[in-house]
C-alpha cells in the first residue's frame, strides 16, 4: 500500500528523471570541455552569449554548465557530482533544491549563478557559510 501511495504522491522523481536527461547533456559534453586549453574558455563564454541572441539559457545550460565543472576541477579540483548538477539546475529553475551539510551547496549554486550572470543583468547569491 505505501508503494501505492508513493508513486501517486512523490512528484519528485518525474521531476529527477527529466533533470537527469539534463545531466548526460552535461556528462556528454565533460571531454568537450576537458580538451579546451585554459585560455579557451573565455571565448568559449563569449561565444555562448552571443548565441543568446537565439537561445534560451535553458538551451546553454549544458555547455555552460560543462565549461563550469571543468573549471572547478582546475581551479578548486574539484569535480561536481551529478547529483550537484542536478540541484543546480533546479535553483536555476527557480525551484528548491535541499543539501543537507557537507554535500556542497555553495558549489552547486555556481553553476546556476555562472549562467544567469550570461544575460548581463545581474546576478546575487546569499550564503551562510562562513
Amino acid at each position: 500500500m505505501f508503494n501505492f501511495l508513493n508513486k501517486i504522491f512523490d512528484t519528485n522523481k518525474g521531476e529527477v528523471v527529466k533533470l537527469n536527461l539534463v545531466v548526460n547533456q552535461i556528462n556528454d559534453l565533460e571531454s568537450w570541455a576537458g580538451k579546451l586549453k585554459d585560455n579557451q574558455f573565455k571565448s568559449e563564454v563569449v561565444k555562448i552569449k552571443g548565441e543568446l541572441q537565439e537561445k534560451t539559457l535553458d538551451q546553454v545550460l549544458p555547455q555552460v554548465f560543462a565549461l563550469t565543472r571543468e573549471a572547478g576541477k582546475r581551479v578548486l579540483k574539484m569535480r561536481a557530482f551529478d547529483v550537484q548538477l542536478l540541484a543546480a539546475i533546479a535553483l536555476h529553475q527557480g525551484k528548491i533544491a535541499e543539501q543537507k551539510t557537507g554535500e556542497g551547496k555553495t558549489l552547486t549554486a555556481v553553476f546556476s549563478v555562472v549562467l544567469n550572470s550570461l544575460t548581463g543583468r545581474g546576478v546575487h547569491l546569499v550564503t551562510v557559510n562562513d
